[in-house]
């Protein structure tokens, strides 16, 4: 992994937070007060590549559709993407930008909502109704938090300081 991006966060804790929300989700969609469209895209983001160090799209972790993308009606990756974007620029959840800090939307941001940015981890969801993007991305965003804090715990009981040569795997 390059060296801005998080020593704990790669690509497979990301696929692993996922793992660990689609039950969830998964029941979830099954509601129709959820969302109709039967289909979902989840766009997580690593935390320490921020727009300063890293391009939108060297800062995506991970990247994850649940439904047959041959028949979605819309363009679920690209909402989901555009949603992450906007919180990874900023730093807030899409809906608060929106409705609270409008002055922050630049040309072509999204002006749809379910992106979530929970202590710098940005995680993007697209497909059911924004509130329930909204709370899908918290979870998984959650999740990654928690296999950080247990990678972390982990590492301590090897020395005080994380190797400077090697991602952790």
């Amino acid at each position: 992994m390059p060296s801005n991006g998080s020593f704990l966060l790669d690509r497979a804790a990301a696929e692993k937070a996922v793992r660990l929300s689609l039950p969830m989700i998964e029941e979830a969609m099954k509601l129709k007060e959820v969302g109709e469209s039967g289909f979902l895209y989840i766009v997580v983001m690593d935390p320490l590549r921020t727009p300063g160090n890293a391009s939108f799209e060297e800062a995506i972790l991970y990247e994850h559709a649940i439904g047959d993308r041959e028949k979605w009606d819309a363009d679920y990756a690209g909402f989901a993407r555009a949603k992450a974007k906007l919180a990874w620029r900023t730093g807030f959840d899409s809906h608060l930008v929106q409705e609270l800090r409008p002055h922050l939307l630049a040309a072509r941001d999204t002006v749809l909502w379910g992106s979530v940015v929970v202590d710098g981890i940005v995680v993007g969801v697209s497909g059911a109704n924004p509130w329930y993007d909204e709370a899908f991305a918290g979870t998984v965003a959650m999740c990654l938090r928690a296999l950080a804090k247990a990678a972390v715990v982990e590492e301590r009981r090897k020395g005080l300081f994380l190797p400077a040569d090697q991602a952790r795997v």
